[in-house]
């Protein structure tokens, strides 16, 4: 069974704290972890990207000329693909991105990448996050503390912390969400993770139904 050190903003241990080793000793898949990423970008896609084809972009359907006879190229309309201002041909329709991706191989591919990151020395478990304001420059001061002085950073709370949502939302290289919306795309694109020992509860709780 996995430990680690409870630390408080001052960087100073509290306690040892034992993890499930389900949560935080899960082997390394990168296969589940490409598929889960692969996921989530695709649900983000919006889909709402557009192009005018012949039928959308304005201009007079008539035939603009006699076929034959004139010396010139024959043509349809003003709205031929073949001309400026003309419509689009194979263009980018609106469309839906999203696939559908089992809850079993997400949360596998969650408990993969925190393991990962424990195993790395890249994973951090605070006490609390009780800030006292929601300055910007008292939380990076505890980060830099915590020896965050740089680098990206993911500051992962258990419920709703307003003070450390508006402090650290202007800070460079550092993302704050919650255990519930703990996603591996954002576990992938930080260094390090900062758990707090609320969120450790509840993502062991979480991933291990």
């Amino acid at each position: 069974m996995p430990s680690v050190e409870v630390k408080n903003l001052k960087n100073e241990v509290v306690e040892s704290l034992d993890l499930n080793d389900v949560v935080f000793d899960a082997p390394l898949n990168k296969a589940l972890i490409y598929d889960a990423l692969k996921a989530y970008l695709a649900n983000q896609r919006a889909g709402t990207s557009a192009t005018k084809t012949r039928g959308d972009v304005s201009g007079s359907g008539k035939k603009l000329w006699k076929q034959k006879g004139t010396g010139r190229a024959r043509v349809s309309s003003l709205r031929t693909p073949l001309w400026k201002g003309g419509g689009n041909v194979h263009g980018p329709q609106p469309r839906d991105w999203s696939v559908s991706f089992p809850k079993k191989m997400r949360r596998g591919a969650i408990k993969s990448v925190l393991s990962e990151r424990l195993r790395e020395g890249n994973l951090t478990v605070v006490d609390q996050f009780n800030l006292e304001d929601h300055k910007t420059k008292a939380f990076a001061s505890a980060l830099a503390g915590l020896g965050f002085e740089a680098g990206s950073v993911l500051v992962v709370e258990s419920g709703e912390n307003r003070n450390l949502e508006l402090s650290s939302r202007n800070l460079s290289g550092v993302t704050t969400t919650s255990s519930l919306g703990l996603n591996v795309y954002d576990l992938l694109n930080h260094e390090r993770v900062v758990l707090s020992r609320a969120a450790v509860a509840e993502l062991q709780d979480l991933l291990t139904r």
